[in-house]
């Protein structure tokens, strides 16, 4: 149960982007087709996975032994950074289309603090290795869910005819008000 309670917490309660507000530089670059989102939305799962079982063994086997609890913030980068690397090796190598339309965001996941703030946040809440991974596979799920949505409001929007003092930017940074707006509605439900 609360596996399941940490999962559902992290995608709609303390959603990385609509609650907490990080990882907003690829929400808005990257959500401009429902495509490009869902791919986008695949790879921080997939590297939000991977980075909070790492973080969490490089805190708890390598970090608080050696006393050097301190540079987690370094150790969480390195950790981020190398995987990001292999990610964009691995969707250059499978998927070039989908490569060329993350462009420049893909290599931006090592700066994404939505990534950075699920490897704190295991460290910080204290969690197991197995509560570490579901934790970040919920924020990412929370991440891939909130990027998808908002791609595909920008495609309706698009679509329609817009006042030209708002079109473009303004009118996506309406939308994402909006739908974080929607997002404080879980706020108040406690599930642990």
């Amino acid at each position: 149960m609360r596996l399941i309670a940490i999962i559902v917490t992290a995608i709609f309660i303390n959603n990385y982007v609509m609650s907490q507000f990080l990882g907003i530089c690829p929400f808005l670059g990257v959500s401009k087709k429902v495509e490009t989102a869902a791919g986008m939305g695949v790879a921080v799962i997939f590297v939000m996975a991977l980075a909070s079982a790492a973080s969490w063994l490089a805190y708890n086997f390598i970090l608080v032994p050696l006393g050097l609890e301190y540079l987690y913030n370094i150790a969480f980068i390195l950790i981020i950074a190398s995987l990001v690397q292999f990610v964009e090796m691995f969707i250059k190598k499978s998927s070039p289309s989908l490569y060329q339309a993350l462009g420049v965001f893909l290599p931006l996941i090592t700066t994404n603090c939505a990534v950075l703030g699920v490897a704190v946040s295991n460290m910080q809440a204290g969690y197991n290795f197995i509560e570490a991974v579901v934790n970040g596979v919920g924020g990412a799920a929370g991440f891939a869910m909130a990027i998808i949505l908002f791609a595909g409001i920008r495609e309706r929007i698009a679509r329609n005819k817009i006042l030209p003092a708002v079109s473009g930017f303004p009118i996506a940074l309406i939308s994402a008000g909006l739908m974080s707006i929607a997002f404080l509605g879980f706020s108040g439900i406690s599930l642990m």
